[in-house]
């Protein structure tokens, strides 16, 4: 039996209050290291209390998206009506909020661009986040191929991780027109009006994200009406029970290059911004596009992992040609995003190690031992049969940067991955970079992958029966 329609309302309430309110008490307080994570943490366990009353949107832009896909026809039960409500709840929720931390520390801060740059740098970061947070929300849990799965809470609080520490810095990390507003009204004494740009910009991401979903998941719309002999229309029976299309190449391929796009920007937004838990956040970046999409494409968004698939072949659809196109999507991802965080910081950029402290041989066993511990998990926790995980393979995958990331990142800067060292150093190109060290850096990352896929075939060997036929995995 559905909830009440004002259940669902005072739900929306309930969940915009607690995020905005718990990110006006960390900004007050000073948290400092732990302001992302709290605020991530405010916005999951919201989802999964609140999930199953109302969808727990707490976000104007996500019910946007979920609007904008019903009207091209997915069946998401969200009328425009309902998209209206829930905004308006949500509206009031972040308001009411932003007046009761204003009231319980008797200060306040002003919604604005970070300092140093320019409102269109801060809108930039807001359109392209906003949109990571809608993709995500849209495909773990709107999406046929996803249903059931019980990472949806983690997956979405963790976006806020991914953006807060990097594009926090550029715009304040809102990514949500009722934190913005709620934020905006609380300080309007010291000025109010940019929350009404942040709102546009928040719903064209929203926009972007239920553009890409189509595109990703054709099969997830209405057939279209076709006319009948008789000049009649005729649609699907409603409620048949069917399965998700398989996805097709070209979404595969964008759903590599979208989710390395996002991995490359949370990369350098955190290095140019000095974030604190620059790790961290992209390795929630990292696991919140596999979830996104790791149905679709595999999720590898990293051309080592797609090279140690390829030489375990455990998948006997992944073939060379195959490889070949996930790796150029994954590459161009990796690129527009370098060009992208150039842009935000003005034509700054950064390149790869060795810098003066370690040479090329400290820099080599740290790429090729942290490439191989992500490669490795990968074929573990998502490919083989004996060892996958249903639910837990995208923040196992994650988990790698964060090992990886403050392990050896001063040495080698923890990239792990060809498309980040591409990336990074074409961008860097503008800075006088120099490109050999990304050629190097994959040298190095395609060991570590070569490692892990003969490490995979001893420790995941099929069992040979007397006969000499293999067993069967379960």
């Amino acid at each position: 039996m559905a909830p009440p329609a004002s259940a669902t309302y005072v739900a929306e309430f309930v969940g915009t209050f607690l995020l905005v309110l718990t990110i006006g008490c960390n900004v007050l307080s000073n948290t400092g290291v732990w302001t992302g994570v709290s605020i991530a943490s405010s916005l999951m366990v919201a989802i999964y209390s609140l999930g199953g009353i109302s969808g727990a949107n707490f976000n104007p832009a996500v019910s946007f998206s979920l609007g904008l896909v019903q009207w091209m026809g997915k069946d998401v039960q969200m009328p425009w009506k309902k998209v209206g409500l829930y905004a308006l709840f949500q509206v009031i929720g972040g308001i009411v909020a932003g007046l009761c931390y204003a009231g319980l520390f008797w200060d306040t801060f002003n919604l604005q661009a970070g300092k140093g740059f320019s409102l269109w740098q801060a809108c930039l970061c807001e359109l392209l986040y906003t949109f990571m947070l809608c993709h995500v929300v849209l495909n773990v849990a709107a999406s046929k191929g996803q249903t059931g799965n019980q990472f949806y809470g983690l997956a979405i609080g963790f976006v806020i991780v991914a953006g807060a520490y990097g594009a926090g810095v550029v715009s304040g990390g809102c990514f949500n027109p009722a934190v913005a507003i709620g934020i905006d009204t609380a300080s309007a004494g010291l000025g109010f009006g940019v929350c009404l740009l942040y709102t546009v910009v928040e719903l064209l991401g929203a926009a972007l994200a239920a553009l890409t979903f189509k595109a990703l998941r054709p099969g997830d719309f209405a057939a279209p009406v076709l006319p009948t002999p008789e000049g009649e229309s005729e649609k699907a029976k409603e409620g048949a029970e069917t399965e998700p299309e398989k996805p097709q190449d070209e979404a595969k391929l964008l759903s590599e290059v979208l989710g390395t796009y996002m991995l490359v920007l949370t990369v350098g937004l955190n290095v140019l911004g000095k974030s604190p838990a620059g790790a961290y956040s992209i390795a929630a970046a990292l696991m919140c596009m596999i979830y996104a999409t790791g149905d679709i494409s595999g999720a590898h968004f990293n051309p080592a992992v797609s090279l140690a698939i390829f030489l375990t072949k455990k998948d006997e659809n992944f073939g060379i040609m195959t490889m070949g196109k996930y790796m150029m999507a994954q590459f161009m991802g990796g690129i527009l995003a370098a060009f992208t965080y150039a842009i935000i910081y003005r034509g700054t950029t950064f390149g790869l190690p060795p810098k003066n402290m370690y040479s090329w041989a400290e820099v080599a066993i740290a790429e090729i031992v942290f490439t191989f511990v992500l490669c490795y998990v990968v074929l573990c926790v998502a490919v083989d049969d004996k060892t996958k995980s249903k639910d837990m393979y995208g923040l196992a995958i994650g988990a790698c940067v964060t090992v990886g990331g403050f392990a050896i990142g001063k040495v080698s800067g923890g990239s792990l991955n060809p498309a980040v060292s591409v990336g990074i150093e074409t961008a860097h190109l503008l800075d006088g970079g120099l490109f050999y060290k990304a050629l190097g850096y994959c040298v190095l990352e395609c060991i570590g992958a070569g490692l892990a896929a003969g490490v995979m075939k001893v420790t995941h060997a099929e069992e040979v029966e007397e006969d000499g036929s293999k067993t069967k995995e379960p």
